[in-house]
């Protein structure tokens, strides 16, 4: 799921600092998230799917292998 996110950021062009600013998410979720100590719960997720445009499920969906 974090490297859906990742591909998304870089993508975009912005930091994790951007999006933290732009959806109200604390900074330091992302950096729990990249470390494997968080999961974003749904709220959040929905955030960040909606700053990016893209539909939650984006991130709920298992990657192809």
């Amino acid at each position: 799921m974090y490297n859906k996110y990742t591909m998304l950021r870089d993508k975009n062009n912005v930091t994790d600092y951007q999006v933290s600013k732009a959806t109200g998410i604390n900074s330091s979720m992302f950096t729990h998230w990249k470390n494997k100590v968080y999961t974003p719960k749904v709220d959040k997720l929905q955030a960040i799917a909606n700053y990016f445009n893209v539909p939650i499920t984006y991130f709920l969906e298992e990657q192809e292998v």
